[in-house]
């Protein structure tokens, strides 16, 4: 396994590398836009080649691109839905520019809505969003939430769900661990871990999983909050990530801290520790 962060594109794309070297990143994870909106930065040719001879010279091959918080899949608004469908289809398309892995993304919120109908939404979003995709070299990952405002995707069952209805088996998951204690997933023994993995397991396959957001979790068991901790100082706490570092399943897997970059560099040197002991 290897640790990283979500890193700034200030500046430039090309400035991200340098940043997720300095903080200790084996892989990193930007936005490749604001994530508040707007018309993104232009991927010219002379950037792309900055950016990745930049990520050669720090040796970081692997990197990731997650869609701006703003994506609503489920939205009662059709012009959201269909801006959320293009905005995540550019994003597979920059990625692949740039040779980025994955793009992750958030489904949206049902917010009030019958619930079958808004997954229905959502896999008729995602159908629409990989029409044609098979060309790009990245992939798409539809990320676990936290349960919190009604937001699609905090169950297996659901994810599950949308995998098989879209029906495309370059669809991943990415499993944030945050989001599996909070929505109710119990990860924070070997043996409770491996309990909600039996669990998903029946219900996915494991090898649909390509990658980790790291986070430890302010709320507790079931509480449906998203807020991230450091790792080891929430309710997850180092025994949970100990088990995430040497589950069968996970271990492969690179992780990505979502902390703000400023505060990241020790929970990175943390996970390596664990790892060196695992």
């Amino acid at each position: 396994m290897k640790f990283g962060a979500h890193v700034s594109i200030a500046g430039g794309i090309d400035k991200a590398p340098g940043r997720a070297h300095a903080i200790g990143c084996e892989c990193f994870q930007i936005f490749t836009r604001s994530p508040r909106g707007g018309k993104p930065p232009a991927l010219s040719k002379d950037l792309v080649d900055s950016f990745l001879e930049s990520c050669s010279s720090y040796g970081l091959p692997d990197y990731y691109i997650h869609t701006p918080y703003y994506i609503n899949l489920a939205s009662e608004k059709k012009e959201l839905r269909r801006s959320s469908v293009a905005i995540i289809r550019e994003e597979l398309e920059r990625g692949s520019v740039i040779s980025a892995r994955y793009v992750m993304t958030h489904l949206g919120s049902s917010k009030g809505m019958d619930r079958s109908r808004a997954v229905d939404m959502v896999t008729e979003g995602i159908a629409a969003i990989l029409e044609g995709s098979d060309g790009l070299p990245t992939e798409l990952l539809l990320e676990n939430t936290a349960g919190q405002g009604e937001t699609i995707g905090d169950t297996f069952e659901e994810l599950a769900r949308i995998l098989s209805d879209v029906g495309n088996p370059r669809l991943g998951i990415c499993l944030d661990t945050a989001h599996l204690l909070a929505s109710g997933y119990d990860i924070r023994t070997e043996a409770s871990l491996s309990d909600s993995l039996a669990a998903f397991s029946s219900v996915i396959n494991p090898d649909r999983v390509k990658l980790l957001h790291g986070n430890d979790s302010k709320a507790g068991l079931g509480e449906k909050k998203d807020r991230h901790e450091h790792i080891g100082k929430g309710r997850i706490g180092k025994e949970g990530f100990k088990a995430v570092l040497s589950s069968p399943i996970l271990k492969k897997l690179d992780m990505i801290v979502e902390i703000p970059p400023e505060e990241v560099a020790p929970d990175i040197e943390i996970l390596k520790r664990m790892r060196d002991e695992t």
